[in-house]
């Protein structure tokens, strides 16, 4: 790890030991990646100086100017999951470009970036489900990837799925977008929304990418049909085919659940990412129908591990622990604002809603 001036972080640093304040109290906890606004609370804390690893959450090396320190006795274990989960990303990343040079694609190797990620990750839920934070706009495609992967292989554990049919869920969702290797390049980093023509190619990648796993004999039926059937909805308003209900596998249903949670939670070119909190109820509301419930309610019993004293910023701007989770509102806590002895329910005011996980510890 390294020691460095504030005001020589930048985005995608990631916090080697927690930030503590004045009060000795943690305002930020290792393996945090910081964002503009996480750098401007540090600012607004007064902080001077922290501690970072060298490398950025993109895979880059991190080369300050100027270093206050060094402890090359304290870097970081290659086996920690945010190292094991960014190194993942890279080597799907490559798998990716060499897909869209025409190369089929290696199962084994696939296998053998997510698998043993999978092995470490489901013993730790609340890392697992935090994936979102390390997310970079330039490589979303590829951590989208990787994330969908564990988030569908933690979906079907929880949904009591064996552990052979939990491997092949993870590899249908690390899969399901390989299709895009086979679309305008153009379009995948594009930083606005897509044209009527642009979303048309787009939606192709289902039944592309269908078409580069239906020949590979160690993946079960599922998992192509997931590839191909993960954007299809139970009420037939999906694509490519806009099947219904029981047409779809339930493999399908978990891959979709997970592609939506991760892409409503993440940082993309032309989207800010949401909250958990704020996407689960959105999930809730617009979706009702569309996704499996069964899935989202497994994400929705998840916020209780956003437990007490959790600090979030809240859409009016203030910061506030929370304190209170209701298991019938889930996204909805009660906090108490930040430096302030006043506790808010967030079901009792409806036009304020959680933005932002600032730290969870």
């Amino acid at each position: 790890m390294i020691r460095v001036k504030l005001h020589q972080l930048q985005e995608g640093c990631i916090l080697a030991e927690d930030v503590l304040g004045k009060t000795q109290k943690t305002i930020m906890p290792k393996n945090t990646i910081l964002t503009p606004y996480l750098l401007n609370v540090l600012e607004k804390f007064l902080i001077q100086e922290v501690y970072v690893e060298p490398v950025l959450a993109n895979g880059k090396p991190f080369k300050p100017a100027e270093l206050l320190d060094r402890r090359e006795e304290d870097s970081p274990s290659d086996e920690q999951p945010i190292y094991l989960y960014l190194q993942a990303v890279q080597k799907y990343k490559k798998a990716f470009q060499s897909w869209q040079s025409g190369a089929p694609i290696d199962i084994g190797q696939i296998r053998n970036i997510i698998i043993p990620l999978f092995d470490k990750l489901i013993h730790n839920r609340k890392k697992l489900l935090a994936l979102h934070r390390y997310v970079t706009k330039e490589d979303y495609l590829y951590h989208h990837a990787v994330s969908v992967g564990l988030l569908s292989g933690f979906l079907a554990k929880q949904l009591n799925y064996s552990k052979s049919d939990c491997y092949q869920i993870v590899l249908a969702g690390i899969l399901s977008d390989c299709g895009m290797a086979r679309v305008d390049k153009r379009i995948l980093t594009k930083n606005s929304a897509l044209t009527t023509h642009e979303y048309e190619e787009m939606k192709q990648h289902t039944v592309i990418g269908y078409r580069m796993v239906e020949k590979i004999k160690t993946l079960k039926e599922g998992v192509k049909l997931a590839v191909l059937q993960h954007h299809e909805r139970i009420d037939g308003t999906g694509y490519p085919f806009g099947i219904r209900g029981q047409q779809i596998h339930p493999y399908s249903k978990i891959v979709a659940v997970a592609d939506v949670y991760h892409a409503m939670t993440s940082e993309r070119l032309y989207r800010s990412r949401q909250s958990p909190f704020k996407a689960l109820e959105k999930i809730q509301i617009e979706q009702f129908g569309k996704l499996s419930m069964e899935a989202i309610q497994i994400l929705l019993d998840n916020l209780i591990n956003f437990h007490v004293g959790t600090v979030v910023k809240l859409s009016n701007g203030e910061m506030a622990e929370i304190v209170f989770i209701q298991r019938e509102a889930p996204t909805r806590p009660i906090v108490k604002i930040v430096d302030k002895d006043e506790f808010l329910s967030l079901s009792e005011h409806r036009d304020i809603y959680i933005e932002e996980v600032v730290y969870n510890d």
